[in-house]
């Protein structure tokens, strides 16, 4: 069994329309390169989709659109929208703590995928996988705060990575789409989709120490805004699950 994949990083992130997405974009080729995921493909991007998991008073939404500094979510991930068998799945947890984002994921076996999606089996999860923090801490949590499977948010993404020096990733995701559901697997004739931002991309800007210079200088020119968003809290409020509150 593997171990846990942990990462940890600086997140900045904006809403771009699509022509000033294809202008960063074309940019950005100049000094980045494509991930080595995607190299191979013709597209040059790849397809996203993540269960999140949540209670009845959308606790971990609250915590992201009031600016909680310390919070954490889990979800389900996989690179597919139908269960083959070269398709991977992971379960993660993605959290802040204080100015830096982190995540911990682990490879999920098909056959056990039932542990995750069923609440009533989340205590099998602890001797299917023995000594593992991030299910320790997923089952004290489930239980604690009730946390269901809730909602999918699918999307593509074109990743890019630095070609010289320190950890610089960029990725442009885009025709996001929402369903609350609570399995990671549905006909592609499912009914309920929703988009959402439609023509609008989210560009998330990961890094360990520092910003290029260079992508300074975009910052500045198309006169970028950080904006606190997640695909989660997104999809949440186009599904009519939740919504922010105003004083």
């Amino acid at each position: 069994m593997k171990d846990n994949q942990f990462f940890q990083r600086y997140e900045f992130k904006y809403i771009l329309n699509k022509e000033i997405s294809d202008q960063i974009e074309k940019e950005a080729k100049n000094f980045m390169t494509f991930d080595s995921f995607v190299q191979k493909r013709l597209d040059n991007q790849y397809f996203v989709r993540s269960l999140y998991y949540e209670n009845i008073f959308s606790s971990n939404f609250f915590e992201k659109v009031d600016g909680m500094r310390t919070r954490r979510k889990y979800r389900l991930r996989t690179y597919g929208k139908s269960l083959e068998e070269n398709v991977p799945i992971f379960f993660e947890v993605k959290g802040r703590n204080l100015e830096r984002t982190y995540k911990k994921r682990m490879n999920v076996d098909f056959k056990y995928l039932n542990f995750f999606l069923n609440k009533k089996l989340h205590y099998k999860l602890l001797d299917t996988y023995p000594d593992n923090e991030l299910i320790q801490n997923f089952v004290f949590d489930s239980f604690k705060k009730d946390l269901k499977p809730y909602i999918i948010v699918d999307y593509t993404r074109r990743p890019y990575v630095n070609k010289f020096g320190l950890y610089f990733r960029l990725t442009f995701d885009k025709s996001l789409l929402s369903t609350k559901a609570n399995n990671l697997f549905y006909n592609a004739n499912h009914l309920s989709w929703l988009e959402c931002k439609a023509g609008y991309t989210i560009l998330e800007v990961k890094f360990d120490r520092s910003i290029p210079a260079w992508f300074h200088r975009i910052i500045q020119s198309y006169n970028l805004n950080r904006k606190s968003i997640s695909k989660f809290a997104i999809g949440m409020t186009t599904c009519g699950v939740a919504k922010e509150t105003s004083d």
